[in-house]
């Protein structure tokens, strides 16, 4: 899979993740919302550059973390032999993402264990954010988008196993720019109108994200064992 590939399919992740962003992140953006100052949380147009800033911000910490993700892959491919360092890590991306799809789809919730262990260390985090209260301005609102990116995720956390085998730091945080990018149009809905409540909430749509992303892993598995 060559790389740009690689980057499109970090983006349809996110993207048909973003039913998972609604339902975890959605109350999240609601909350802002409602307490920007008035009249922004009533116009459209004045909320935008707050939720813009508080993805901003949220991506950029994605970023952060695919970087780092993608430079302790490299590192560790560098001491054992890196075509099976390479094969290994794809192959273990592969399965996250194939769990994924079933976290996803409400199949199997293996990945909540890592979202509540991860809660660890969003505890020391979290505190972080509250400087930032009330938001009165967009620097604010990037100020909490960069403490909301380290929220305990499945589905981030899915992502930066797949950012280790990506190659090095820029590749990783490609990667989960990539995938961010793609969470993108979920949050930015949720935040400007309601009306995609409904819609995302229906079995059938996590059933289908869910789908999407298992035949990505296994796709993903398949190319990797024949490369190898």
């Amino acid at each position: 899979m060559d790389y740009l590939t690689v980057l499109l399919a970090a983006f349809l992740v996110g993207l048909t993740g973003g039913v998972h962003c609604f339902g975890m992140c959605g109350g999240i953006v609601g909350a802002l919302t409602l307490g920007l100052p008035p009249p922004r949380e009533r116009a459209l147009l004045g909320r935008l550059p707050f939720l813009l800033a508080y993805n901003g911000g949220r991506i950029t910490s994605y970023v952060t973390a695919g970087a780092l993700a993608g430079g302790i892959g490299a590192w560790a491919a560098n001491l054992i032999a890196i075509q099976r360092a390479q094969l290994a890590l794809q192959v273990t991306a592969g399965l996250f993402m194939i769990l994924l799809g079933l976290y996803l789809g409400g199949w199997w919730r293996l990945l909540g264990r890592l979202e509540r262990a991860g809660g660890v260390v969003w505890r020391q985090i979290e505190p972080l954010g509250r400087r930032f209260f009330p938001v009165r301005t967009p620097a604010h609102a990037l100020g909490i988008g960069l403490v909301w990116g380290w929220l305990p995720c499945g589905l981030v956390y899915s992502v930066l196993v797949w950012a280790m085998s990506a190659g090095g730091a820029v590749q990783g945080g490609l990667l989960l720019l990539s995938f961010g990018l793609g969470t993108l149009p979920a949050l930015l809905a949720v935040g400007m109108t309601a009306a995609l409540a409904g819609f995302v909430r229906q079995p059938w749509v996590r059933h289908a994200a869910g789908v999407a992303v298992v035949l990505l892993g296994i796709y993903q598995i398949g190319l990797a064992i024949r490369m190898g």
